[in-house]
């Protein structure tokens, strides 16, 4: 009975020791007699029991490391406070195993000062405008060293970047007199606009009260010359009527007995204003000679007209 249960226990050890079982994305490296043998894929595997072991496991699943915060000066002299996160996965199980005592170390090590050094090349401004520029350059600089690794550095990310209280009371003071300035350039832009949008309508309505004036000018032109034709069309007809009126028969009297009469209306004018010296012909017969004289413009008048 002890025998059979000594040779149970030996082969629990024996298989324990002789069949493994690799999770996925799961690496184990294999030594015989302290050497290096083999990578154990995932799956069932045999070992030569008590020669054969197990002496190192990694995880082949990606990995993110996060790189402690550190102070950083930049190419003008001023201090930031940085903190990341860097991303891994393992490639090579045998070198993750012995390129590095401490590959993961080794890794947040190299990613601080690569890190201090990509943001010593940079201008304070620069630096929270390029995040992606500092990011690949530190991914770059990792990657190389850590392929002896078996280490494939995926990508860096910064999570903050925080400069002295002094510092960023600065910038939020240059923040808002930028914003100041912006708000007087369009304030001022508003008041040109303004300005120009005044003078235009001055300008239309200068021209409208000017075309106006010229359309009222013509207007009035117009109506003045209509009125003047129309005065002159009168006269020629009422001349053409009175010329009419003296061929006709009495009418060479009518004409003697109207300038007759015209001739002692304006005598009587004269001689009622006190202030006029009125000169009385002694003759009266000057005014049948004028009366005459009248009479004969008058008929030259129609015989140039017949």
């Amino acid at each position: 009975m002890e025998v059979a249960v000594i040779i149970f226990v030996i082969a629990v050890i024996f298989i324990t020791q002789s069949v493994k079982v690799v999770p996925q994305q799961h690496a184990w490296v294999v030594e015989r007699l302290g050497k290096y043998t083999g990578t154990l894929m995932p799956g069932l595997n045999f070992l030569v029991p008590f020669i054969d072991k197990v002496a190192y496991k990694h995880l082949l699943k990606e990995v993110p490391l996060d790189i402690p915060s550190q102070v950083c000066i930049t190419r003008d002299n001023t201090q930031l406070q940085v903190d990341g996160i860097l991303y891994f996965q393992v490639t090579d199980a045998m070198r993750a195993s012995y390129g590095s005592s401490n590959y993961i170390m080794a890794i947040s090590q190299l990613a601080q000062t690569s890190l201090r050094s990509v943001i010593g090349k940079l201008e304070l401004d620069k630096t929270f405008e390029e995040r992606d520029i500092i990011n690949a350059q530190v991914v770059q600089a990792i990657d190389e060293a850590a392929l002896n690794w078996g280490v494939k550095v995926l990508r860096y990310e910064i999570k903050d970047l925080t400069p002295p209280k002094e510092i960023l009371h600065a910038m939020q003071q240059q923040i808002t007199a930028e914003r100041e300035k912006r708000a007087l350039i369009a304030a001022s832009e508003g008041r040109r606009q303004e300005q120009i949008n005044i003078a235009t309508r001055k300008r239309e309505a200068f021209i409208a009260r000017s075309e106006g004036e010229k359309q009222a000018a013509i207007n009035n032109a117009q109506g003045e010359a209509a009125a003047i034709l129309a005065v002159a069309e009168a006269n020629a007809q009422a001349i053409e009527r009175v010329a009419a009126a003296i061929c006709q028969p009495g009418g060479e009297q009518a004409v003697q007995l109207k300038v007759a009469e015209k001739a002692v209306d304006a005598y009587s004018r004269v001689a009622a204003d006190a202030t006029t010296t009125l000169i009385v012909p002694s003759n009266m017969t000057e005014v049948a000679a004028l009366v005459g004289s009248a009479m004969k413009m008058v008929q030259g008048q129609k015989i140039s007209g017949s």
